[in-house]
């Protein structure tokens, strides 16, 4: 396998401006397949993550909620990773494709495959295309209410990147999408929704709100330029309030959700363990929070994926919580 030559400005040639440097696409992969995978943001992972843990989040939850974790469920913990590195790729190919236009005004993003000609619009498509049927195929292994909610996650899917154009909360329309596996794992655990998952969910929402409020504080001045809408944009200098409210929502949401999970029986010991999980949440959103400058790219980026570590923190505690 040929390794990618660095141009002389120290970047490997077609790499895009905010992937991990040193990534695996850029340095390992086959120069055939660095386009497409950078089309589906395989050399930036974290969007994989946000995308991940709310599903793993649902499932931990629903095995709290009647102790009774199944070999089944270790398959629905492998299939919510595959379906949600797909599907983020379908997601983020789709994404490229509505935003091809505005792609290459904005310097963060002119990079990116389509509007820098590193693959063309039909080859997006038919990509596209490809990674969502596998991720059907995955979606097909689960309970028919866990298949049709994954059938329905397709509609915020669809109209997130046009929200942008006519709301100045698009925000909210990705965390409906990114959230969505809430929902899914714990139909998928249990056989049918109930209150908890959804109070999650909103709980889910909440946060995509914070990190991805201070993801757009990158763009805000090209944003403006071309009358793109964000959140970032909305707040301005009064992002630092808004940051705290959606972390008070996010904490008291998802304890609510763990206190309506947690099967009645359950130790005292087992709640509270479940608990630590928003609570450290919280602390580790708050240090982001002290961390924030609006005009610091590299740390805005920076903070933006420290969030993976965030999410991780609820889901060890409710784990830890079916141990005790």
């Amino acid at each position: 396998m040929q390794r990618a030559t660095p141009t002389p400005d120290g970047n490997v040639q077609g790499q895009v401006a905010d992937a991990v440097k040193g990534n695996w696409v850029d340095t390992l992969a086959p120069a055939a397949a660095r386009p497409y995978l950078r089309l589906s943001r395989a050399d930036r992972p974290i969007g994989t993550w946000l995308l991940l843990l709310p599903c793993w989040w649902g499932l931990a939850l629903a095995m709290l909620s009647d102790r009774s974790p199944r070999w089944q469920d270790l398959w629905i913990f492998v299939g919510c990773a595959l379906g949600a590195w797909l599907m983020r790729g379908a997601g983020c190919t789709w994404n490229d494709i509505t935003d091809r236009d505005f792609d290459g005004s904005v310097e963060r993003t002119r990079s990116r495959p389509l509007p820098s000609g590193q693959v063309s619009l039909k080859q997006a498509i038919a990509y596209m295309g490809a990674q969502a049927l596998v991720a059907l195929a995955i979606l097909l292994t689960f309970n028919p209410a866990a298949i049709a909610l994954g059938v329905l996650s397709l509609l915020p899917v669809a109209v997130y990147p046009f929200a942008k154009r006519f709301t100045w909360w698009p925000q909210v329309f990705l965390g409906l999408a990114f959230n969505w596996g809430a929902l899914l794992a714990w139909t998928a655990h249990t056989g049918s929704l109930g209150w908890p998952p959804l109070v999650l969910y909103v709980a889910g929402i909440s946060w995509t709100l914070f990190y991805d409020t201070i993801y757009a504080h990158q763009d805000t001045e090209d944003d403006a330029l071309i009358g793109i809408k964000s959140t970032a944009r909305l707040f301005g200098d009064d992002t630092p309030r808004w940051l705290r409210r959606f972390l008070v929502i996010t904490v008291l949401l998802m304890a609510i959700a763990v206190i309506g999970a947690v099967e009645p029986r359950a130790s005292v010991l087992s709640l509270i363990v479940a608990l630590a999980g928003p609570w450290f949440m919280g602390w580790h959103m708050r240090w982001q929070l002290r961390q924030f400058d609006p005009e610091d790219n590299p740390t805005l980026l920076r903070l933006f994926r420290v969030n993976r570590d965030t999410g991780l923190i609820p889901l060890i505690c409710f784990l830890a919580a079916l141990l005790v």
